[in-house]
């Protein structure tokens, strides 16, 4: 009788469907609230990727799985769920979160766990430090790069740089797009760019009158403002300063959300500048062609933006460092894998980078402006006429 069960047992085991093995991963990132539209584009990329790795037979036979966990954009919240998805969960790595208020509070809960951070949406410093954290990795140019491409451009334009104004948001966001601009006035020989008139908002609010009371304050009228914050406050910061500076130019770097602003503003968001850290929705790149074909596929609707498409790019990469581990990879060589790649190739024109040196595997900036509610490459040579 044994020996009967024994060989029913193993038949059925036989017809049964095999299990497949899951590689957990986890996103934390604003769902819900003023910033939703951010942590939604960085999942809805990441998940269309991981969908089409998934429906290829996933990474050595193994599912990809992204937990997603909503922040709210509060460092009060990320770092009890990042803590959540470390200890219970038992992810794998983070990928795709959200923030630099929350990137500075949960940095150090990865450290601590030896848990990779990889792909976060934002340029901040504090994700690339020298020597670099093990356990944070950049998909994305930094914000210093950004502000520097606008500073670069405006120069350019004819615009004198104590003709540049900023408005940011009050804490290690608005700080890090702050600094790189300054930085990167200061490189060009300007030593007052410290002085240069500032109005700041606090985040999660849209109080931004008194932040422009400074600006209209500032000795010289400004012909540019660079603005380093989300849609919401961005967008009733220009509405209101188009009033006082209808020849001002706004500059943005790329959180701030570009299809959120251009949906915010309507008509006002005409000739508002926004530094992309990935090419154009429209370009005919095979890495660009394919996060179309994937967002069609497994998008549920979405249209293309930005975000989306930054979040494509990063879990693509992503993958290729989790082929790399082999089988059944656990934290550490994830990690190593993904700084062993040296170059790749993912069709966007020039090959990405990681390295044990160098944890940012790209350094593009696209500067782009905003026309009939599309996006266009910015002219720097004709923008001030």
């Amino acid at each position: 009788m044994r020996r009967r069960l024994t060989l029913l047992f193993g038949a059925l085991c036989l017809l049964a469907p095999p299990v497949q093995a899951e590689l957990t991963f986890g996103l934390v990132a604003p769902l819900s609230g003023p910033a939703a539209s951010l942590g939604n584009g960085m999942r809805q990329g990441i998940e269309a990727h991981f969908a089409e790795v998934n429906a290829a037979g996933g990474v050595h036979g193994a599912e990809l799985t992204l937990l997603a966990r909503d922040d709210q954009y509060e460092p009060l919240r990320a770092a009890p769920e990042t803590r959540r998805l470390i200890e219970e969960d038992e992810m794998l790595a983070a990928i795709g979160n959200v923030g630099t208020p929350t990137a500075i509070v949960t940095i150090p809960l990865h450290n601590q766990y030896q848990t990779l951070l990889y792909g976060a949406f934002t340029g901040a410093g504090v994700l690339r430090r020298d020597p670099p954290d093990r356990h944070v990795i950049n998909y994305r140019a930094s914000y210093v790069q950004e502000t520097a491409a606008m500073v670069e451009g405006l120069l350019e334009a004819g615009i004198a740089p104590e003709e540049i104004a900023f408005f940011t948001q009050n804490d290690g966001f608005g700080d890090a797009g702050y600094i790189g601009g300054v930085r990167a006035l200061a490189s060009h020989g300007f030593e007052d760019a410290g002085q240069l008139a500032h109005g700041r908002f606090t985040r999660s609010t849209r109080n931004v009158h008194q932040a422009l009371a400074t600006i209209l304050q500032a000795p010289v009228m400004p012909r540019a403002i660079i603005m380093v914050g989300t849609y919401g406050p961005v967008a009733d910061f220009i509405r209101e300063a188009r009033q006082d500076l209808p020849e001002t130019l706004f500059l943005n770097v790329s959180f701030v959300g570009s299809q959120a602003l251009v949906d915010e503003l309507g008509a006002l968001a005409e000739d508002v500048i926004i530094t992309q850290v990935v090419p154009p929705l429209d370009a005919e790149l095979p890495g660009v062609v394919a996060y179309r074909e994937a967002l069609e596929a497994h998008g549920n609707g979405a249209s293309p933006d930005f975000i989306s498409l930054e979040g494509y790019l990063a879990a693509a990469l992503f993958v290729k460092g989790l082929e790399a581990a082999g089988p059944a990879p656990d934290r550490e060589a994830l990690v190593d894998a993904l700084l062993g790649l040296g170059e790749v190739d993912l069709g966007l024109g020039e090959p990405l980078r990681l390295g044990r040196g160098d944890h940012q595997a790209s350094d593009a900036v696209w500067p782009t402006i905003i026309r009939d509610g599309g996006f266009e490459p910015v002219d720097w040579s004709t923008l001030a006429r």
